[in-house]
């Protein structure tokens, strides 16, 4: 057995849990998250928690029953708090807003690159050059960071570019002069 799938999930008040048919929902008070899942994995609610038991023990079945639960315990956290990652634009110049649903961002190209934001995704950008991107869907949200930080990436020499809030670029020295 999973150490991680060994936990309980705790179900909190406000937030219903529906398994039938292969598949799992979660739902709260921020909305409604599905999944399907393996067979391998038997899934039972009990008042308010939820237990992943195996069906038969194989390294595949393993694997299944500590990734369940962690998706579980994600979509359980989603509809209850969300997720909000925020990314930090530095350089001279750049900047993103939101219009609508498209984000646009000026990163240093010739022309302006506009996002299009995902269903079920919200993104606050502030004139101080931060982008918060929150949503129900962990892996939603990570997705979409992810992608909008890959669009110019942060140089290790003067600290351009976009990163994570909590990120730490190791700044490299430049050259000298010779003497």
């Amino acid at each position: 057995m999973s150490k991680v799938g060994k936990l309980p999930v705790a179900i909190p008040a406000g937030v219903t849990v529906n398994v039938a048919n292969g598949v799992i929902s979660v739902k709260g008070p921020k909305g409604e998250l599905k999944q399907n899942y393996h067979d391998d994995v038997e899934i039972k609610v009990e008042g308010s928690e939820l237990t992943l038991t195996l069906k038969n023990e194989t390294k595949q079945a393993n694997a299944y029953h500590g990734l369940y639960r962690s998706l579980i315990a994600n979509m359980v956290k989603g509809v209850t708090e969300g997720f909000t990652k925020t990314l930090v634009i530095t350089g001279v110049g750049y900047r993103a807003e939101v219009k609508g649903k498209e984000l646009v961002m000026n990163l240093g190209y010739s022309s302006d690159y506009i996002a299009i934001i995902p269903e079920g995704i919200t993104v606050v950008a502030t004139p101080d050059g931060k982008l918060s991107i929150s949503g129900i869907d962990k892996q939603l949200v990570g997705e979409f960071s992810s992608q909008i930080r890959k669009l110019r990436k942060p140089e290790p020499y003067k600290g351009k570019g976009i990163r994570y809030e909590n990120e730490v670029i190791r700044r490299k020295v430049g050259k000298t002069g010779v003497k």
